[in-house]
């Protein structure tokens, strides 16, 4: 029967691809995986910021600015000054701060608000479904939002208790709040009554504008900045939003980078795939050139070949995304637990732009790996392809030096580069040039290792040495696969490996007391007051005890707010209780008092030892000498110490947040735990911590942070893995006729065996030792560019000797393995079938 030429251009199509069902089968595996784990990324990210950037907007309501300052709030006399200006057509002061709700460890985001006021500029705030709206100038009532209602397990007429200090306040649930876009956890009382029953009369710390008609909001906004009191900045609400945003963007841009490492592992996968099913039916496209197809219908077929697998792939990669990121934000939140989104519980929703990308993108992967064996193949002449021996010209071209040592130059050269929008962009590339450099010098490496290979006495291991350094294109298909997910995991592991230690030693130089008594890590109403404080020093076994308090200033537009912490510190002895780096000052008596900046400084603000800088606290610029740098994992955006008497002696605030207990000689802890549950009525609604509870919670967080990187790595690892199975495979299955002829000459299977075991060996020890080295060298530029341009924090390397034996290990075992099973398979056929054969 006469085929059509459409019929006869789709067998040509799919008969190679169902033929080698296992190859192919495997490369749209490896696609799938890479366009899932970018698309499962990418639709968690997107969708966690745009329920964050909802909930903030929905806070702000129709406001035009707002005018916003330390967390801890700013004189409330500012609100009556700028309700009077001309330009204004409403302000709405607020005040803002979360409360740890009483029997859980959770904050509840309470706002005080006027009703009065935020009634014309945030209606959504002040619309409930309770029939009494006087209940919204009573003082002990509260409004809740229908996730904090469902959160709290509460309705109108129940009773919600919340921390304030160390004592509990009790408000009566007035009704739920109807606004539609409030999908946020709060609760809403009058600003009166939430300044006196949450501790904070005379301050607010937003008031949001509505100018009046045909005003110049940006030209109102530069006006009014200069007139502010120090630390309080007039801005868009937008502005806001994108600057709470920047907090997680570091950490969701290199999860991005790490779910597109995974893709780019799997377009190897397709680039060892499609070159050596080209070698292998390399005599049949030349046939097929003899029989009239055109280079370009060559070059149209095995590019077909490569769309179809890559649309295959990231079809079922989108839909195996989409489901990853259902059960990743089930399981880890909205943050992939880092943290940065907490109370934002958001809903998935397809996300077209997201999904056309990365299909897109499993496509063109697909492609592109397949690119170089398709212009190859349409290049070949005919004549020449068809004669025996012709498969190895296809990979000379891919013997030059050139472009690869280009490419690590390059590379080299990128990591001096600055970051771009506080990104480690050039970072990123200098990682991908070293990569792809190495692996483009890999036949050249593979020829100089595999020829300098002295003569060995077995004649299996000897034909092994001379196979693979006369072939050395061959190996650097193999090779590939192993230095691309060997590198790309060995740098990972040394990144977190040296992390994780470096957070090991910051943790014992900062925790150097016996006791830590914290009043809640996100409850911003809780705090030590100086009765609280002498009765800690009171208690017995107490030998000294030190007070920390905490705010959060603005001291820029574009950069979150950053952490101002008042301790008490011996000057002389700063290195003791700060975790320092490089050398310390402490100022002459004639200085500004001094002042210790976190790394994040250095790079966000341009602080330097000796700088003298103003901070603004209590309502006005303060100046202070940077006397030291230290370590701060714990804060990105960055933050300051400065001595404890001087901050109250500026602000007057003699609360703290945090107590250091140091205990007296042969004291248990526990016994000082039970003194101090004992002794204070509202120890209960403390948290008291040996050193080694919050290092080992600390600990747990970081790995619970970096789960999500040790999938994607593992992801990578895995698709490497196959790529080395399916490479030796085709390779093996190539060389039968070289078998047949082998076995002719009196070889028996177990000597081929032993060659195939030895060729294993040796290529995978050649791709492991260049992976390691590669790897270690993009673990530097993981620590030193990319980490410290993304979270401005340095770390001590450290290398995990352990994991990388035994990882090293098991990559040879598993390569010996596949390399035998390949050769069992090909061993199978008929030795004289096996000569016979041409093609």
């Amino acid at each position: 029967m006469q085929l059509s030429r459409a019929g006869l251009r789709r067998r040509l199509l799919f008969a190679p691809l169902a033929q080698h069902r296992g190859r192919t089968l495997l490369a749209v595996v490896a696609i799938a995986l890479g366009v899932a784990l970018g698309y499962a990324v990418q639709l968690i990210n997107q969708v966690a910021v745009n329920e964050f950037t909802h909930a903030v907007s929905a806070l702000s309501g129709d406001a035009d600015l707002e005018v916003s300052g330390p967390r801890g709030g700013f004189d409330e006399s500012l609100y009556a000054r700028l309700a009077r200006l001309p330009e204004v057509s409403v302000a709405s002061p607020v005040l803002e701060l979360d409360a740890r709700v009483a029997g859980r460890r959770e904050a509840l985001k309470v706002l005080g608000l006027d009703v009065f006021r935020a009634g014309l500029v945030q209606p959504e705030l002040v619309l409930s479904e309770s029939a009494n709206g006087i209940d919204f100038l009573r003082d002990d009532r509260i409004f809740l939002s229908q996730s904090a209602a469902d959160w709290l397990r509460l309705g109108p007429g129940d009773e919600v208790g919340l921390q304030v200090g160390l004592a509990e306040i009790r408000l009566t649930v007035a009704g739920i709040l109807r606004g539609e876009s409030l999908r946020q956890r709060l609760g809403v009382m009058d600003i009166a009554a939430a300044q006196w029953r949450l501790a904070r009369l005379g301050a607010v710390n937003r008031i949001d504008l509505r100018l009046r008609p045909g005003e110049n909001v940006d030209a109102f906004a530069r006006s009014l900045a200069p007139t502010l009191p120090p630390g309080l900045l007039v801005e868009r609400p937008r502005s806001s939003v994108e600057r709470s945003a920047n907090l997680s963007r570091a950490y969701r841009t290199n999860l991005n980078v790490l779910a597109l490492v995974a893709l780019f592992t799997g377009g190897l996968l397709v680039f060892s795939t499609q070159a050596l099913a080209v070698v292998q039916r390399r005599a049949q496209l030349a046939l097929l050139r003899v029989l009239g197809f055109t280079r370009g219908n060559l070059l149209m077929l095995l590019i077909g070949e490569a769309l179809l697998i890559g649309a295959v792939g990231a079809l079922a990669g989108i839909a195996i995304g989409h489901l990853g990121a259902e059960l990743a934000v089930a399981h880890f939140g909205a943050d992939l637990g880092a943290g940065q989104f907490r109370g934002i519980q958001p809903e998935l929703r397809v996300d077209a732009w997201g999904l056309a990308l990365f299909a897109l993108l499993g496509i063109v992967t697909a492609v592109a790996g397949s690119l170089a064996p398709a212009l190859e193949a349409a290049r070949a002449a005919p004549a020449q392809a068809l004669k025996a021996g012709d498969e190895q010209r296809v990979f000379e071209r891919l013997r030059p030096v050139g472009r690869g040592a280009v490419l690590l130059v390059a590379g080299i050269a990128l990591t001096q580069a600055p970051p771009v929008f506080e990104l480690p962009l050039f970072g990123y590339i200098a990682i991908g040039c070293l990569l792809v450099g190495t692996i483009a010098l890999m036949p050249r490496i593979a020829a100089a290792c595999f020829g300098s290979i002295p003569l060995l006495p077995a004649p299996a291991a000897r034909l092994a040495v001379a196979q693979l350094a006369g072939a050395p294109g061959q190996a650097m298909v193999s090779l590939a696969a192993i230095v691309a997910s060997v590198s790309l995991m060995v740098s990972m592991a040394i990144m977190v490996t040296s992390f994780r230690h470096s957070l090991e030693d910051w943790l014992d130089r900062v925790l150097p007391a016996d006791l830590y008594v914290r009043t809640g890590l996100q409850n911003e109403a809780s705090f030590l007051s100086v009765d609280d404080q002498q009765r800690l020093r009171d208690i017995a076994g107490v030998r000294r005890a030190e007070f920390l308090r905490s705010q959060q200033v603005l001291l820029a537009p574009e950069h979150p707010r950053v952490m101002v912490f008042a301790r008490e510190i011996e000057r002389s002895e700063a290195e003791r209780s700060i975790a320092l780096i490089g050398p310390h000052i402490s100022p002459a008596p004639q200085d500004p008092p001094p002042l210790w900046a976190s790394e994040a400084m250095m790079d966000l603000y341009g602080y330097r030892l000796g700088n003298i800088v103003e901070l603004p606290l209590g309502g006005s610029s303060e100046r202070f000498t940077v006397a030291g740098i230290w370590r701060d994992y714990a804060r990105q955006q960055g933050s300051v110490i400065i001595e404890r008497d001087v901050y109250v002696r500026i602000t007057g605030d003699r609360n703290a947040k945090d107590a250091a207990l140091w205990l007296a000689r042969e004291v248990a802890p526990a016994s000082v735990k039970r003194a101090i549950t004992a002794g204070i009525a509202d120890s209960s609604r403390m948290d008291i911590f040996e050193p080694g509870e919050i290092r080992e919670n600390s600990l747990r967080i970081f790995d619970r942070t970096f789960a999500v990187t040790y999938a994607l790595e593992a992801v990578a690892v895995v698709i490497g893995l196959f790529g080395l199975a399916s490479s030796f495979g085709a390779l093996v299955l190539a060389r039968s006729r070289e078998f047949g002829m082998l076995r002719h000459v009196g070889m028996t299977r177990r000597q081929i065996a032993a060659m195939l075991a030895t060729e294993g060996a040796l290529v995978s020890a050649l791709g492991l030792a260049i992976g390691i080295a590669l790897g270690w060298l993009i673990s530097l530029v993981l620590i030193h560019v990319v980490n410290r341009q993304s979270f401005h924090w340095s770390m001590d390397l450290h290398l995990p000797w352990g994991d990388l034996a035994a990882f090293t290990v098991v990559m040879l075992a598993f390569s010996v393995l596949t390399a035998l099973a390949s050769g069992r398979r090909a061993m199978s056929r008929d030795v004289v079938l096996a000569v016979k054969e041409d093609w």
